[in-house]
């Protein structure tokens, strides 16, 4: 069903993207708009999803709550072999320096880091003694630049272009170079559709990187929903025809991870085993929605995946909601497919949101300043002629006295 969102400047919108309606939408709370931004982020990286990544945010809040509650959850590595307490500290260090600027090869310096620290001991003396820093071959990375940016130029002119269009400025270098080997704009038409004028390239080979879609209507509304939609379709057509792999939906991927998380907790003798079954539950929220949505009972709908997807053939794994009847069905047999990205983005991004809220112990608020409210107020006062002495706090009204 669709949404009618009217703000508070007589803007009204009408949608049922996901997405949309969640920028729409005056949220105040600094741990709510978290969740709207990881809609966004899953709403331009994959174009699907939007939906499912909030709900798994919020499902994995929701379990995380009781511990948070229960005090510490610092876990301890006495007692664990030296590979154990190494793997712990090398993903510690990866941690701080994934922000950084040498993130892009935080393993290998994470690794490094936890090596000398390991040779060191416990003892607290932190001494860099020799620790040089210098630049090297820099005219070979100049040139190399140069190298790379002719390769491009050469590139497109070895294609047969007669026409390079780019978003962003072309530079003094790329103008001259193209200009020597007679590349330019061959033909530029002009048209007037509605009450807009489009420039229009033709004659273009099909397989080309560039595709238009007019779009035209008699409502504003019409139009702006009729393109979210397109853009919808879209991004999931783009995202399968770029993915090898594709994944049951309906919940059955959500069913299959939960159980073989829960598999793996049985194995698993400290308090890790709770977090993982919590996780494990909390991705069931996809299946349970989606019967509570369409009116049937989910906890019956549930008990059946879970005795369905146990079977040792591995069909069972492939077995989700049925929204029609309220049961389950074989959902690759029914067409009721998801890119495999769609569902790892969503994951990733709903876990990434969640501990960032769950690493906030507490929320800072900066009041607004009333110094200069309070100046205003008091200039404002006794302006103009005939106005009166201005009255200050603690001094006493003036006092006519008629003789």
């Amino acid at each position: 069903m669709d949404k009618l969102i009217h703000d508070d400047k007589a803007n009204t919108t009408i949608s049922n993207d996901r997405a949309t309606i969640m920028k729409l939408l005056d949220i105040v709370h600094p741990s709510a708009k978290t969740l709207v931004a990881i809609a966004n982020s899953q709403d331009s990286e994959v174009g699907d999803g939007t939906t499912t990544v909030v709900l798994l945010a919020g499902e994995f809040l929701k379990e995380a709550k009781p511990f948070i509650e229960d005090g510490e959850l610092a876990v301890s590595i006495e007692g664990r072999s030296f590979k154990e307490k190494k793997d712990l500290m090398q993903k510690c260090a990866a941690t701080t320096l994934s922000s950084t600027l040498i993130g892009g090869e935080k393993e290998f310096f994470a690794s490094m880091v936890v090596d000398a620290e390991m040779a060191i001991g416990e003892d607290d003396r932190l001494n860099l003694i020799g620790v040089k820093k210098f630049l090297a071959q820099y005219q070979s990375i100049v040139d190399a630049e140069w190298t790379i940016i002719y390769d491009k130029l050469d590139k497109c002119v070895k294609s047969g272009a007669k026409i390079v269009l780019s978003r962003l400025a072309i530079g003094d270098l790329a103008t001259q170079y193209f200009s020597y080997r007679d590349i330019f704009v061959l033909l530029f038409e002009e048209k007037q559709v509605g009450n807009e004028r489009f420039n229009i390239f033709s004659g273009c080979p099909t397989s080309g990187q560039t595709t238009t879609i007019l779009l035209r209507g008699g409502a504003d509304q019409f139009i702006e929903e009729a393109e979210r939609s397109l853009h919808y379709a879209i991004m999931i057509v783009r995202t399968a025809l770029r993915t090898s792999t594709v994944v049951a939906d309906g919940g059955a991927i959500d069913v299959e991870i939960s159980r073989y998380l829960r598999q793996h907790a049985r194995t698993i003798v400290r308090k890790s085993q709770l977090f993982i079954n919590s996780y494990a539950k909390a991705l069931e929220i996809i299946p349970r929605q989606l019967c509570d949505k369409a009116g049937f009972d989910a906890t019956d709908a549930l008990n059946k995946l879970r005795q369905k997807h146990p079977l040792p053939s591995g069909e069972g794994a492939r077995y989700g909601v049925d929204i029609n009847t309220g049961g389950i069905t074989y959902t690759f047999a029914n067409f009721v497919w998801e890119p495999a990205v769609v569902k790892i983005n969503a994951i990733n991004a709903a876990i990434e949101a969640a501990c960032l809220v769950l690493s906030v112990d507490e929320t800072v608020r900066n009041p607004k300043s009333e110094s200069a409210q309070g100046e205003a107020a008091a200039s404002a006062m006794g302006r103009g002629r005939g106005g009166g002495p201005a009255l200050l706090e603690g001094h006493a009204p003036p006092v006519n006295f008629n003789v």
